[in-house]
């Protein structure tokens, strides 16, 4: 993951001031400059409020005047990257805080001419906290546009779980919000929009499951593009976790007549920073060929001595009646920022379709 210093630093707060001062004929910006002074001690949170808070003292009181700025610094080409996050905000926060009925539409589509240039994924939070289903009229809307980043902005903007984004209350307690966006999206021509309402889908699988599963069915449902892949990742989760639902869609039925055999360990003991070897071998005792997601639960020991379990995909085959395959694995342990490692017991399990098979105990340290 990319450091604070190397996404909003002084650099672009320099490169943000310069810009602000070409659009406003030559305006100072103090406050703006002055933004920047106490970074190195300041995480990327941190730094995104500080200078959003300085463009707040800097800008014009009302929103029609601070949005005439940010107009005019757009057709600047040095008006991109890091330095609009904090920008989307503060025109966020112009906007509804503004008397004016209008600017809140007017906010969101600023936030649409802005989104190009980085993102206003996190700023779109604010107008959601604010009216979740005036934000969504407009969103909605966004799902024809020709822009792709704006058609990504409204799934990304918009998901329950958005990371480094604040929580949207709203969208938790109703998830069914967004599907029409999701449901405008699910075939866009576009990568990049897919990929981002996979993401969304995949927010609601843990809030609802059966939501998720039902809108996924219905997205593959014939016509249009296929949407396998895109529904595959939506629903990576609730297929981690073994339910029966997601698993049945995706054409993994509960195992019949299987025989496991493993994991079996190269070692007993592994050191942080090495790699667990392990190796698996599956039969199809059935009359009937048997589609198998097959993938690897570690059972991680916690600070407290207990035992956390996290599933790991591994592959998928299609078993004939009586085949058999070997499935052979690493598990890397190396140092993580997401994860810390606590030496002692350790245990591995294989899934099946959501089944679990086999334990293994190894030690960790």
């Amino acid at each position: 993951m990319p450091t604070a210093d190397e996404l909003l630093n002084a650099a672009a707060v320099r490169s943000l001031k310069a810009c602000l001062a070409r659009a406003d004929n030559g305006r100072r910006w103090p406050a703006v400059g002055r933004s920047a002074a106490a970074f190195d001690e300041q995480g990327l949170g941190e730094r995104v409020g500080a200078v959003r808070e300085a463009l707040l003292e800097d800008l014009p009181g009302s929103y029609s005047a601070s949005a005439r700025i940010v107009k005019r610094a757009l057709r600047d080409e040095a008006f991109t990257g890091w330095m609009i996050w904090p920008m989307t905000e503060a025109i966020a926060v112009r906007a509804l805080a503004s008397s004016r009925e209008a600017d809140f539409e007017a906010g969101l589509e600023m936030l649409a001419a802005l989104t190009g240039r980085l993102t206003s994924e996190f700023a779109l939070r604010l107008f959601l906290d604010a009216d979740l289903d005036r934000t969504l009229q407009t969103v909605v809307d966004w799902t024809d546009h020709d822009d792709e980043h704006v058609r990504r902005l409204a799934s990304e903007g918009t998901r329950p779980r958005l990371p480094w984004a604040k929580r949207v209350p709203a969208l938790l307690q109703r998830p069914s919000a967004t599907l029409p966006i999701l449901d405008a999206l699910c075939r866009d021509q576009s990568e990049y929009v897919r990929r981002s309402v996979a993401n969304h889908l995949n927010d609601i699988s843990y809030i609802d499951p059966s939501l998720a599963v039902e809108a996924a069915a219905r997205w593959l449902q014939p016509g249009g593009t296929d949407a396998t892949r895109l529904v595959k990742r939506a629903l990576r989760t609730l297929v981690k976790k073994g339910d029966a639902e997601a698993l049945a869609l995706l054409g993994f039925s509960p195992p019949r007549e299987v025989t496991v055999d493993g994991p079996r360990l190269r070692t007993a003991t592994v050191a942080v920073g090495d790699r667990l070897g392990f190796e698996v071998e599956i039969a199809n005792l059935d009359s009937a060929p048997q589609n198998l997601a097959i993938d690897y639960v570690i059972h991680h020991r916690k600070a407290n001595g207990s035992l956390s379990p996290k599933v790991f995909k591994l592959t998928t085959r299609k078993l004939g009646p009586g085949e058999r395959t070997s499935v052979v694995r690493e598990h890397s342990f190396k140092q993580i920022s997401t994860r810390r490692y606590h030496a002692g017991p350790h245990a591995i399990e294989l899934q099946l379709n959501g089944v679990r098979y086999g334990w293994a105990d190894f030690d960790l340290i």
